[in-house]
């Protein structure tokens, strides 16, 4: 698993959730979820990390690794 997208998408499933179910839980719009998990590329962090507070996770910074390392 390599993207953001794929973690949500996964981690929704994994908990048997709809898009509208962890939107409701998340306290985030259904338009929001859906973005993320077709992998939109620029929004709010702390709208992520409200979001990942349900799996427990937390998006953090970190030193970028790039492929050729």
């Amino acid at each position: 698993m390599n993207t953001l997208s794929e973690l949500i998408k996964a981690k929704r499933k994994q908990h048997g959730l709809t898009q509208h179910d962890l939107a409701l839980k998340s306290g985030l719009g259904l338009r929001l979820i859906r973005e993320i998990e077709q992998g939109k590329t620029t929004m709010r962090m702390d709208k992520v990390n409200q979001l990942l507070a349900l799996f427990g996770m937390e998006l953090i910074p970190g030193t970028k690794k790039y492929h050729n390392e």
